[in-house]
C-alpha cells in the first residue's frame, strides 16, 4: 500500500517545488498521471522567520510539530520539510512527532556518498551554512565540506531572503551564485550542494561551476520511494 506523505512547509518556493516533483516525477513510480497523496501545511513564512533570526530552535520545533500534527491527523505516514534551515529543529521535532520523518540533509549525503563526491561545497541560508545540519550528516558519511567567505554568505543570505523567498530568480543573482561556485571549485570542492530549496530554481546542473546536489529535488525523490516502498539503488 503507498504511503501518505506529509509536507511541513516553511517557504513557498521550496515547498512548491517538492511538492511538484513529487506529483510529476511520481508517474516512474506508480504510472500514468499516479503520485502518492500527499497533504501539506504552513505557517506564514514570517512566523518562522521571527524564530530563526533569534536562534530559537524551541519555537521554531513547536511550529513544526504543529504543521506535522495536521497532517497526521488527515492521514500522513511520514513527514518531509523541504526547508534546510529549520532542519537545526529536526532532533527536538523528531522525539515528538506522531508519525516517522525523512532528513533533507541524510538524503543529500546519502547521494553525494552514492556518486563518490569527497569535497562538496554548501550553500543556503547564513543561517543553515553556519550550522551543524550538513556537516554533522556529511562527516557521518566520511565527505568533507566547504561554505563560501564570511561576505559571500552574507550577500547569499542576502539574496535568499531579499529576492528568492518572494520568487525573484535574476540573472544577476544566477551570476553571483555561479561566481561562488566557480570560488568552491577552485578550493578543491567537487560538487555543491543547493541547501536553500529555492536555489534550484536559479541555479541549473548545465551553466554550475560544478555538479549540483539539489536538496530540493532529492528529498522528493527520496519521499516517492519510501511512499512506495522502492529501494535505493
Amino acid at each position: 500500500m503507498t504511503k501518505h506523505i506529509g509536507i511541513v512547509a516553511c517557504s513557498a518556493e521550496g515547498a512548491a517545488l517538492c511538492y511538484r516533483t513529487i506529483c510529476i516525477e511520481g508517474v516512474n513510480f506508480m504510472g500514468r498521471y499516479a503520485h502518492p497523496e500527499v497533504t501539506m501545511h504552513t505557517f506564514p513564512l514570517s512566523q518562522y522567520i521571527r524564530y530563526i533570526e533569534t536562534g530559537d530552535w524551541e519555537a521554531i520545533a513547536s511550529l513544526m510539530l504543529s504543521s506535522v500534527d495536521k497532517v497526521a491527523k488527515v492521514g500522513a505516514d511520514f513527514a518531509i520539510c523541504p526547508d534546510n534551515t529549520i532542519h537545526q529543529a529536526f532532533d527536538i521535532v523528531v522525539k515528538k512527532s506522531p508519525i516517522p520523518w525523512l532528513h533533507i540533509a541524510e538524503e543529500v549525503a546519502a547521494e553525494a556518498k552514492r556518486q563518490n563526491y569527497k569535497y562538496l561545497g554548501v550553500l543556503g541560508t547564513r543561517f543553515l551554512m553556519e550550522s551543524p545540519v550538513y556537516p554533522a550528516k556529511l562527516t557521518a558519511m566520511g565527505i568533507d565540506y566547504r561554505i563560501p567567505e564570511v561576505k559571500d554568505r552574507e550577500c547569499i543570505n542576502d539574496i535568499i531572503f531579499h529576492e528568492l523567498v518572494y520568487g525573484r530568480f535574476s540573472l544577476a543573482a544566477r551570476d553571483y551564485f555561479n561566481e561562488v561556485i566557480g570560488r568552491l571549485k577552485n578550493q578543491g570542492c567537487d560538487a555543491v550542494v543547493l541547501g536553500c530549496t529555492e536555489i534550484p530554481l536559479l541555479v541549473f546542473q548545465e551553466s554550475s561551476p560544478l555538479p549540483t546536489l539539489d536538496s530540493t529535488r532529492l528529498l522528493a525523490m527520496a519521499a516517492l520511494k519510501e511512499a512506495t516502498g522502492t529501494v535505493s539503488q
